[in-house]
């Protein structure tokens, strides 16, 4: 069987790399651009420097900055309609991975028309979007690089996962001092994201040797970085780790695809308009440990990874401990322990649970599982 892989033709890493992205936007010929960004980003300035860059480089630029938290359909139309507007032919995402997702919402209605409901699933998009440059601020999504895009229909509160070739990015842009004095939450959510990336990558039945090798690292990375990043956010060096390796996370589940984790995240997310990264976060384990039953020589190897001595171990044991890993380090960075704490509620699970089992992201899991067994999960996880 043959495998694609999937990865932005250009990606720029390390402090001060946004000078050089603006000069090989520049460069490609784009004239005026559309920034995708939130509001956060435009007051405290970041807009501002990327725009002067631009406009240094003789690259013009309007900007969208109305990205919710969760993008929703409503966000991709009301960019879409500024980019034609101006007409636009390049856009450019600024923030995490909310403003990346509706960036690859509206540049791909931009060339193919339609609606972006017309897309959830796989694969689904005739023509190439048209080209996204995404410029990175926080370690955790790697929809900066990914052909993964998820959109919040506010009329059927749910998460559309879009998982499409033609949304990876052109190029992708990590700068770690963009990424300076984030919050604390804000940082360990996104890094338990980039965890959640790289664990189900890792146990996905999709998994390749190029997949499991940038995985296994990420996971090593973070466990060193993350809790650093976190408790002091102006460390360069944790910072730019963290860039690293929630890339390679990226790359492993941008080719490997996900898990049971993501699937149900996404429905948490778009029915109560929750944190995407801390959903994962705490569903995590819970997930691990329903896989662990036909996973658990790769959850082994992950527990290796997180930094457990697993010698004199059996795989059913380094499983166990792979998974009292991961809540210890979600402990260690704040992350809340239940879906209680997040106000999820137990008369929604059976909604929860169905459209789960919708959700692309679970095609992948190491095994399938029944509506009542994605019950019990979130019954767990509670």
């Amino acid at each position: 069987m043959s495998n694609m892989f999937y990865i932005p033709s250009s990606n720029l890493m390390g402090p001060g790399c946004l000078s050089d992205a603006a000069k090989e936007i520049a460069a490609h010929g784009f004239k005026n651009a559309l920034i995708v960004t939130d509001k956060i980003l435009n007051q405290i300035g970041v807009v501002a420097k990327v725009t002067k860059l631009l406009a240094d480089s003789e690259v013009q630029a309007v900007v969208f900055d109305e990205t919710k938290p969760n993008p929703t359909v409503g966000n991709v139309e009301a960019g879409l309609a500024i980019l034609k507007a101006n007409q636009c032919d390049c856009v450019i995402s600024l923030g995490g991975g909310s403003p990346h997702d509706c960036a690859k919402g509206i540049a791909l209605l931009a060339t193919n028309g339609g609606e972006i409901k017309d897309y959830e699933g796989i694969d689904q998009s005739a023509k190439p979007q048209l080209p996204l440059i995404a410029v990175n601020t926080t370690a955790g999504t790697a929809s900066e690089m990914t052909r993964f895009c998820i959109i919040t229909d506010e009329v059927r509160h749910i998460k559309m996962a879009i998982v499409d070739k033609h949304v990876t990015p052109m190029m992708s842009v990590n700068d770690p001092e963009l990424m300076l004095a984030k919050p604390a939450s804000l940082t360990a959510a996104t890094g338990m994201d980039a965890l959640t990336h790289a664990i189900e990558a890792y146990v996905s039945i999709a998994a390749t040797p190029i997949t499991d090798a940038v995985a296994l690292k990420a996971i090593e990375m973070i466990q060193g970085n993350l809790r650093q990043a976190v408790a002091h956010g102006d460390d360069i060096k944790a910072r730019d780790n963290m860039a690293y390796a929630q890339f390679m996370a990226g790359m492993a589940f941008n080719n490997a695809s996900l898990g049971y984790v993501h699937a149900i995240a996404h429905q948490l997310g778009g029915f109560y308009d929750l944190p995407h990264g801390v959903c994962n976060a705490v569903l995590l384990p819970h997930v691990q440990k329903y896989n662990s039953t036909v996973a658990a020589g790769r959850l082994a190897d992950i527990a290796v990874a997180l930094g457990v001595e697993t010698k004199e171990m059996t795989d059913t044991d380094a499983a166990s401990a792979a998974i009292a890993a991961i809540c210890q380090l979600s402990a260690d960075v704040n992350i809340p322990k239940g879906l209680q704490e997040l106000g999820v509620q137990e008369a929604d699970f059976d909604v929860l649970a169905e459209n789960a089992l919708k959700d692309a992201c679970g095609f992948t899991n190491p095994q399938q599982a029944t509506h009542e067994e994605i019950v019990a999960i979130l019954t767990a996880a509670m």
